[in-house]
């Protein structure tokens, strides 16, 4: 018998007569990108620094699309959004030190909502290595040590020949369920030096399928069948495993309702008759939760936003499917099923009966009902109206990327379908670079982003970027004179809000400035005005003064 491991891969002479005349004038920053593309990738994000501009020489004798922002962490955020849409690694080409640590907070990000960033970092030269003494410019005393305890692998290559075996490990660790961003570290003077390598050809770094074990998925499938009340929770993981269509047919097999988190928006539809839709911070939700005999959760973790702030106390037998081994069982005991999503989904569908009682359609009519007249009680209705007219102007399938802000929040809850935002780690500045990063990824559709008037302070340099590359991204800015969410915080819990109120710009007058088109709109003309920046060609802007308040929360 012939296994794997027995295979040899013997090179043909065209192969080694290419490998033993290299072409000249090449780097190890030829190496990185030459990996990259070896690796699939065609588009790469990033920002020139001194130690790392060996690779950008690289980039201008390569195939690799290279789009540039003007922040690092903007960057980072752009490569989050082109992972999380095509489900592919994202190169990020970043310098050392600040330019390197700047990217960090979108690095969280991305490592809390599974999005598949490769980071490639460059390093002060190697001599100046371990212990921050040398007096480099932008020398740490342990660069590495910054991104450790942030990304989920930190991979390093101290020779030419190390690049692309390090390159090619991050990317096999970016795509390993559950996906995240990786940080690779090459020194400035192995990527500037000349290289007497072979050119890197095709590499294989595809991650192997992340399994069930059959035992647990025939004990999962057995409380399954004889769940009076079973109820779905379906997460993130869902998205990213592309297993929509295996958890529709599931939960259909089983009659069993289904929530999904803010994070696994898109999961299942929104009007079908066992949608429970994403109302998580309500308590009529709660409760019908923790009313479920067996409660089976899908690619979530149950942390803070999906538990309805650790409020939530089941009653029943919980059955976890989660890829991330550190979140599972982490919130609440269960048969802990450490698999993908899409196989654990479909060894369940191989294995339950089908259920003839079918009376969840009912109970979930309920419990929508319930939530709505809670939400009608309290006159929100001018925030309900905004957030509708925001998708009755959206083209079918335009994805929309949500800042940290009040509309979001609302969003999380109410938008029918598919978002991506910022709530895995909740930093600012998320939704325009994303936006431009997910139409960089298709650029044949409009894509929205979203932000209130402060997370919009820190994005305002990509406005060039998007002007830059034609990007089209319309984006909506929600101007509410401050930290709107923040505002009404404070307000709650301490009777008046310290530190909320911002000066800001002229965001009409500021987008024109970089020949990006802009109009201020208002809650009557919102649809219209929206409707007509995502049909232009490039990117818009669309400004809304409007102060929003939030739904009462119902975990108190």
């Amino acid at each position: 018998m012939t296994h794997d491991h027995d295979i040899v891969l013997r090179p043909t002479a065209a192969q080694t007569a290419a490998a033993l005349n290299p072409p000249p004038g090449r780097t190890g920053g030829d190496l990185v990108v030459e990996t990259l593309a070896g690796l699939g990738a065609t588009t790469v994000f990033g920002l020139p620094g001194q130690h790392a501009l060996a690779v950008f020489d690289a980039l201008r004798r390569a195939d690799l699309a290279y789009v540039g922002l003007r922040i690092e962490n903007n960057a980072a955020f752009a490569a989050d959004a082109y992972g999380r849409v095509t489900g592919e690694a994202a190169p990020l080409l970043l310098s050392t030190g600040p330019g390197a640590l700047t990217a960090l907070a979108a690095l969280q990000e991305a490592a809390a909502a599974s999005s598949p960033v490769l980071a490639i970092s460059s390093q002060v030269p190697t001599a100046g290595l371990g212990g921050g003494r040398h007096g480099h410019l932008h020398e740490l005393r342990d660069q590495q040590a910054s991104f450790r305890d942030v990304v989920k692998s930190v991979h390093t290559a101290r020779s030419q020949s190390q690049i692309p075996s390090a390159i090619a490990a991050a990317w096999e660790s970016a795509l390993t369920a559950p996906h995240g961003p990786v940080w690779v570290e090459i020194p400035q003077d192995v990527l500037a030096a000349e290289t007497a390598l072979p050119v890197v050809t095709a590499l294989d770094a595809y991650p192997e399928d992340l399994l069930p074990r059959p035992e647990l998925t025939a004990v999962a499938a057995e409380l399954l069948a004889n769940a009076a009340r079973p109820v779905i929770i379906a997460g993130g993981g869902v998205v990213r495993a592309d297993a929509s269509g295996k958890l529709r047919a599931l939960a259909e097999k089983l009659d069993a309702p289904v929530v999904t988190t803010f994070g696994g928006k898109g999961a299942f539809p929104w009007e079908h008759p066992l949608s429970l839709q994403s109302w998580l911070e309500d308590r009529h939700t709660t409760d019908f939760l923790e009313d479920a005999d067996v409660l089976l959760v899908v690619g979530s973790g149950l942390g803070e936003l999906s538990s309805n702030y650790h409020t939530f106390s089941p009653r029943g037998r919980i059955i976890q499917i989660e890829a991330d081994l550190g979140k599972l069982e982490s919130n609440h005991p269960a048969l802990g099923i450490h698999a993908d999503a899409r196989t654990a989904l479909q060894a369940l569908l191989e294995t339950v009966p089908e259920r003839t009682d079918t009376t969840a359609a009912e109970r979930v009519r309920t419990v929508l009902a319930k939530v709505r007249a809670r939400i009608d009680g309290q006159d929100l209705r001018a925030e309900q109206d905004i957030l509708a007219a925001v998708h009755a102007a959206l083209p079918a399938h335009t994805p929309s990327f949500w800042d940290m802000t009040i509309l979001a929040y609302w969003a999380w809850s109410a938008w029918p379908g598919a978002m991506h935002s910022a709530q895995g780690a909740g930093g600012l500045g998320y939704g325009f670079p994303a936006a431009l990063g997910a139409a960089v990824a298709d650029p044949s559709r409009p894509v929205l982003a979203v932000s209130g008037d402060g997370g919009a302070m820190y994005s305002l340099a990509e406005l060039a970027t998007a002007k830059q590359y034609g990007l089209p991204v319309t984006w909506l800015i929600v101007d509410d004179g401050g930290y709107g969410i923040l505002r009404e915080y404070m307000t709650d819990a301490y009777g008046e809000a310290t530190a909320t109120e911002l000066t800001r710009p002229d965001f009409v007058a500021l987008a024109e400035s970089f020949g990006v088109p802009a109009t201020r709109t208002s809650p009557d003309t919102l649809t219209s005005d929206l409707s007509k920046a995502l049909a232009t060609p490039g990117p818009s802007v669309v400004v809304l003064p409007a102060l929003l308040k939030m739904f009462a929360p119902t975990h108190l």
